[in-house]
């Protein structure tokens, strides 16, 4: 049974509160929140220890769940793994690239597992197509990621706030470098940027186009893969997956086919579409399970901190291509 400790308890530490406490190889042994309002009506809800600083938390735990503010991940997770204590920490990994390398190299040396809540590489969406048996290897990919507009966590770029769940993903399925990224992005109702994309074309020719946005009328979360002979679309809001793919042939009187003409001189075309079973998982409670197996069977975690500093990477490059052209 590992001892765990959670690090904030606002609206996201409040539902890894909740989840920790049904996943057996955890014991929650207490949580540390700087609001002691905060701290006092948690402690009663949930019946768990609130402890009066997160160093006597570290000492009593075996793993640290960080899910307080990004500048102060970096604070957090240094202190966590010089105790040698296993770390979770929410997305993004830390507020600057080089802390982000930072905690990296002294994860490394610590030889602790430490890994980044990236949670929507746990979509049911996106595990479904993984499950499916196709491969992805994309050419172009194009995402979407709007929200309604929330004062929680304007005090970050869009970029930052939303777009590096996307990137993420994309990094974690191409796997070439990049070649070059282009961007642009307004400030409409905050000082950072509200509204932004994002043009990332890697060496092995896919090329991805990213956007996201915190002032729209409606929520949304799709993103798309085009590769040879398959297009596979994600609704990972919606929670829902659908692939097509071409045949040379019909299979029989399979209903899910359907034939199409490209013009006189060339074969009739025939499409399979396909809609994989999407499992019923909670995706924050699959990351922290995972996690716990991790540490246990002594394996990588699925989303280490290499990749978050990766993605952190990625977006500040988009961020600071997006500064570069308000001066320009």
């Amino acid at each position: 049974m590992l001892k765990i400790g959670v690090l904030g308890a606002g609206h996201l530490g409040k539902i890894h509160i909740k989840l920790i406490q049904e996943i057996a190889h955890f014991q929650l042994v207490g949580f540390y929140d700087s609001n002691a309002e905060v701290a006092s009506d948690v402690s009663e809800k949930f019946g768990i220890k609130n402890f009066d600083s997160a160093e006597k938390l570290m000492q009593e735990v075996d793993v640290v769940d960080i899910v307080t503010p990004t500048i102060t991940h970096f604070q957090y997770a240094s202190k966590a793994i010089r105790k040698s204590k296993h770390v979770f920490i929410e997305k993004p990994i830390a507020n600057t690239p080089k802390e982000g390398k930072d905690l990296v190299a002294l994860a490394k040396e610590a030889n602790v597992k430490a890994m980044v809540g990236h949670v929507e590489r746990f979509n049911p969406a996106l595990l479904a197509v993984q499950n499916s048996g196709i491969e992805l290897h994309p050419m172009f990919i194009e995402a979407h990621r709007l929200a309604q507009f929330n004062p929680r966590g304007t005090d970050v770029s869009v970029v930052l706030d939303l777009m590096v769940h996307d990137i993420d993903i994309i990094l974690s399925i191409v796997k070439s470098t990049i070649k070059r990224i282009s961007a642009s992005g307004v400030s409409v109702v905050s000082k950072s940027p509200d509204i932004a994309n994002a043009r990332i074309e890697f060496d092995n020719g896919c090329v991805a186009n990213i956007t996201a946005s915190r002032i729209s009328m409606k929520q949304m979360r799709k993103i798309r893969f085009f590769q040879k002979d398959t297009y596979i679309s994600l609704d990972l809001f919606e929670k829902e997956a659908q692939l097509f793919k071409l045949m040379q042939a019909p299979v029989n009187d399979d209903p899910t086919v359907f034939s199409f003409d490209i013009g006189e001189q060339a074969e009739k075309k025939y499409v399979k579409f396909l809609q994989p079973d999407v499992p019923q998982v909670n995706s924050i409670k699959l990351e922290l399970e995972l996690f716990a197996k991790s540490i246990i069977e002594n394996n990588d975690p699925p989303v280490t901190f290499t990749d978050g500093y990766n993605a952190l990477h990625v977006a500040h490059q988009i961020m600071h291509k997006i500064e570069k052209s308000y001066l320009s």
